[in-house]
């Protein structure tokens, strides 16, 4: 891979201090992320629950960042409009969650966001071959989703280099997005496979009595090491 290629660290916001948020907000943006990742979890589709849409349009006020919305939802349709009318840049929603794929691809542009599929681990890529045209990103889970802190599967860093071959030259402006597993010594393993944008979370950037600028800042002189 071309190591002078851009990357993005996108931060986690679930992983955030939440008793602190607005501050949390400031300090991602002075470390120099690039994008912030905003969980949507339902209780059924992951076992958990995740951020509101009344959240994200407050920190829509508080930062122009691009903001990824990761939707881990049974039935994400039902949400697109929502959160996109609060401040979403990206929409992602899980190919094993949409009954109608394309369909829900449409509507997220149709409502002026930038469409994303995520898959889970062991969900195959050809679920994408009559997608990519509709696409801006993909978001390739590399923990089983719902469960912060968990550890990389291996073989994600296979299916971050296979899905890199798909997408090819046709398909070079789509964005391979890598959440779960990230640490700083799978960091430039990961982007020497492909990918173009970390999840940044507990693993990384959010540590008990440490600024996520500070954190940032290391992580980013990290990969600097490795040419990146």
């Amino acid at each position: 891979m071309n190591k002078n290629k851009k990357y993005y660290l996108s931060a986690s916001l679930v992983c955030a201090n939440m008793l602190e948020l607005d501050r949390e907000v400031e300090r991602i943006v002075a470390g120099g992320c690039d994008y912030i990742h905003f969980d949507v979890m339902d209780g059924v589709f992951v076992p958990r629950y995740g951020l509101h849409p009344e959240m994200l349009a407050a920190i829509r006020k508080k930062t122009d960042l691009p903001i990824d919305v990761h939707l881990m939802t049974v039935e994400p349709e039902q949400y697109v409009k929502t959160f996109i009318d609060a401040g979403a840049t990206f929409i992602t929603v899980h190919a094993e969650a949409c009954t109608h794929l394309q369909r829900t691809l449409n509507t997220i542009k149709k409502f002026g966001a930038k469409a994303a599929v995520a898959l889970n681990h062991a969900t195959p890529l050809s679920v994408l071959d009559y997608v990519l045209d509709d696409i801006d990103l993909v978001l390739m889970m590399a923990i089983n989703p719902g469960i912060v802190g968990h550890k990389l599967i291996p073989k994600a860093i296979d299916k971050i280099a296979d899905l890199r071959n798909k997408l090819g030259t046709k398909y070079k402006d789509v964005l391979i997005e890598i959440d779960g597993g990230v640490t700083f010594e799978s960091a430039s393993v990961m982007l020497d496979a492909g990918a173009d944008m970390l999840v940044c979370g507990s693993s990384t950037i959010f540590k008990p009595n440490f600024s996520v600028e500070v954190k940032t800042k290391e992580l980013k002189k990290h990969l600097s090491t490795f040419g990146y």
